[in-house]
């Protein structure tokens, strides 16, 4: 019986949580992340070494979810019965993609690759937030206000990481919640 190759676990995945709109950023001729199962890949190196019509479909659908491209339950690859050689081929609606063997038995088909890209940690950047979170953050001397979306899974140090992008001071506040000081290294809803 064929092994079959599962998309990479999420709770295997790096604990660096990305929001939806940011992978969907990602979708760039030099830039091209997806994510299936709420594990995020980054797939930039592999569309430049395999350029060609096997990356067509990663590069339309860079920066948005694939997991219909795998089977729900199993997290594999979808497979069908051919309607001509009655032998199960991989279903693939979107098109072929890389380390997808073709529908029909080919001796061109490179299988050298040791993990299909799916499940190679190589290419996994983190998971995708399960649910995203409003935040404001306020400097009450100058009443500076910045507003943002967070993953809900982040601890506030990490939060901290991505508001010192555009608030260089942020990371002398003191942070509050109705004039409690919260934990840093606890998530919005711990707190």
């Amino acid at each position: 019986k064929k092994k079959m190759t599962v998309v990479f676990p999420r709770e295997d995945a790096p604990a660096r949580y990305w929001l939806k709109a940011e992978v969907g950023e990602h979708n760039a001729e030099y830039d091209r992340w997806v994510s299936a199962f709420g594990v995020v890949f980054n797939l930039t190196a592999l569309v430049e070494q395999h350029k060609g019509p096997l990356t067509e479909p990663i590069v339309r659908l860079a920066g948005q979810d694939v997991s219909h491209w795998f089977d729900a339950k199993t997290h594999a690859l979808k497979y069908y019965c051919h309607p001509v050689t009655s032998l199960m081929a991989p279903f693939t609606p979107d098109g072929r993609f890389v380390h997808v063997p073709p529908a029909l038995p080919s001796l061109s088909f490179a299988s050298s690759f040791a993990l299909p890209w799916w499940a190679d940690p190589q290419f996994v950047v983190g998971r995708l937030s399960v649910r995203e979170r409003p935040l404001r953050v306020v400097n009450t001397l100058t009443r500076q206000e910045d507003h943002l979306r967070v993953a809900s899974e982040e601890s506030l140090r990490e939060i901290l990481d991505r508001v010192l992008r555009f608030n260089a001071h942020a990371g002398s506040y003191t942070w509050k919640f109705l004039g409690r000081v919260l934990d840093m290294d606890k998530t919005l809803d711990e707190n």
